[in-house]
């Protein structure tokens, strides 16, 4: 991999979170600094937060790694937002709140995440797109620690984190809920790592330990052999577990606490955000590769039942189809609903087929009222259908709920902190407001006028020619070497937006170069990359571990006569 010889630019933004003062890189010559892209909506990103915990606490003394928060959302930029969300996640280093993208657009930070090292003389040594980066960071840091102890250019030091002041409250971040048949209720307490049953009145009679970040519960219909009554989608977990309310016990249904990647089958999850009970199997969002699974508690198995992994809006046959961070569930009869957030999308599954009824993309969101096909969301995380056939939308970065009916968007509620999750009780929809940490009651006949804007996330567009060679190149981590046993070891998946962007050269191929062809008279449009690529360690014969290594980017092109030849990912060069 090759180094940087410039200084990197210095970090602007409106403030700073964590930190007693603003942190400038010239301040922290001596030390290697890790600069993380993310926005708190991405899942990735917050995979990439807990990949990072490990690192920060080997290399305490000789690391300081500054998350560079970049929103995608309107939402995001609220500073208050960021603030809940710095909590919410756990982020224990400092944060630089750039809603400007200021400090991203200068690192050239085209995917989220993206992570820069630092070394401590200023110098930019790696640049990593996506996640799965840890184990290269780690080993990459340990050979060049000693290098800079043997230069006296490594001056360690203490971490400028300073934790933020938390209130305590009863709940924390709570999730989703569902209503027990004696009136009482049970909640994902997130927060604090628990499922939590309510009483009727809404006081907490009993916690259940044993979770990270739970999300998503459902019922299970009594069946002979089963020792547990309620699923629990154990987000950060990677697990299903199954609770049994009447001992309290927690077991591991599926998954094995880690996250799933590329080659691992279904033998792990990753990042489950909701369940729901549905022809006789649990249905899972698994939010962290844009897929629905299912489980068969008869018989423990777990399948893959709809999307291919490519993240995005796309209609079809069940495993044809695309989603974005599906992350809420509600059955109507033969019709599976369900919230797609990162797509800011009302979708549903019947006979079949996979379906959009309120959304278009990955890109394009806003609060807007009216037909369907006008009518806009934005990172919607629940839904429900009420008494009425119509169906609730926990439209979450508005603060808003909406209702579906008859092809037509209207509001039910506005100024709500997050709403999360939703369930009807008698005359009123219960909501979760997750970031108010409570649950609020809304009559189901309100209805309010929604404040109509829209909104297109904006990305640096790249100037290209008609003819372009798309280039990805890929270096194994320090101790590793590409894995090419059993055939080739990479894959490369290259689509567009709109479709009809490329003349040829899009499709699925081994080759991490290729040729494009594209059509001036489209012009603009955004082309999707996906790159895979195998790495196996160094001298370690028939056991050596392997690692698989995946890349997403979304980069806005526009066709022009002076446009760049060759478009290289990521811009700083090779991904690891």
């Amino acid at each position: 991999m090759g180094r940087c010889v410039s200084v990197p630019p210095e970090l602007t933004g409106r403030g700073w979170l964590n930190t007693a003062a603003p942190l400038a890189l010239r301040d922290l010559r001596g030390r290697f600094v890790l600069l993380d892209f993310w926005t708190f909506c991405c899942i990735n990103c917050l995979h990439v937060l807990d990949e990072l915990r490990e690192i920060e606490e080997a290399y305490a003394d000789e690391l300081v790694v500054i998350g560079v928060h970049s929103p995608k959302f309107v939402h995001e930029a609220d500073p208050d937002a960021l603030v809940a969300a710095v909590e919410r996640y756990g982020v224990h280093h400092p944060v630089l709140d750039d809603p400007d993208l200021t400090t991203r657009q200068a690192y050239t930070a085209r995917a989220r995440p993206t992570l820069v090292l630092v070394d401590p003389e200023g110098y930019v040594v790696a640049h990593y797109a996506g996640e799965g980066h840890a184990h290269a960071i780690s080993a990459l840091l340990a050979t060049l620690i000693s290098e800079h102890r043997s230069k006296g250019t490594l001056q360690p030091g203490d971490s400028p984190y300073v934790p933020p002041t938390v209130e305590p409250t009863d709940l924390r971040f709570p999730a989703k809920a569902v209503p027990l048949p004696d009136g009482r209720v049970l909640l994902a307490d997130a927060g604090h790592d628990a499922v939590v049953l309510l009483s009727a009145s809404g006081s907490v009679e009993q916690r259940f330990e044993g979770f990270r970040e739970p999300n998503g519960l459902c019922l299970v219909p009594p069946s002979p052999g089963l020792d547990y009554d309620v699923v629990v989608a154990d987000t950060v977990g990677h697990r299903l577990a199954g609770l049994s309310l009447a001992t309290g016990v927690v077991t591991t249904l599926a998954g094995d606490g880690r996250q799933w990647f590329e080659g691992d089958g279904v033998s792990r999850l990753s990042s489950p955000r909701d369940v729901v009970w549905w022809r006789d199997r649990v249905w899972i969002a698994m939010a962290g590769v844009h897929q629905l699974w299912t489980f068969d508690p008869v018989t423990s198995s777990v399948e893959v039942v709809a999307g291919t992994a490519n993240e995005g809006l796309l209609d079809g046959p069940l495993l044809d189809a695309w989603f974005a961070q599906t992350s809420g569930f509600a059955v109507d009869g033969n019709r599976l609903w369900l919230a797609d957030s990162e797509t800011s999308s009302l979708r549903y599954i019947e006979d079949g087929l996979v379906q959009t009824a309120v959304g278009t993309g990955l890109f394009d969101f806003g609060f807007r009222d009216g037909p369907a096909a006008d009518a806009l969301l934005q990172h919607p995380l629940g839904v429900a259908v009420l008494p009425d056939g119509s169906v609730a939308v926990a439209d979450t970065y508005n603060g808003a709920i909406r209702r579906f009916a008859d092809g037509q968007m209207t509001t039910i509620a506005t100024d709500l902190s997050e709403p999360s999750g939703l369930y009807v009780e008698g005359r009123d929809l219960v909501v979760i407001e997750s970031a108010a940490h409570r649950l609020t009651r809304i009559p189901l006949d309100a209805r309010v006028a929604a404040d109509d804007f829209s909104h297109t996330t904006q990305r640096p567009v790249t100037s290209v020619a008609a003819t372009v060679r798309l280039d990805v190149p890929f270096t194994p981590p320090p101790g590793q070497k590409v894995d090419d046993r059993f055939g080739p070891s990479s894959q490369l998946l290259i689509t567009s937006t709109p479709p009809g962007l490329i003349r040829s050269g899009e499709g699925r191929g081994t080759a991490l170069t290729r040729d494009l062809v594209l059509d001036p008279h489209v012009g603009d449009g955004v082309l999707h990359i996906a790159a895979r690529a195998a790495s196996c360690d160094i001298g370690e014969g028939d056991g050596a571990a392997c690692h698989m290594h995946q890349q997403d980017w979304g980069v806005p092109v526009r066709i022009s006569a002076d446009g760049g030849a060759v478009l290289t990912l990521p811009p700083g060069g090779a991904w690891t």
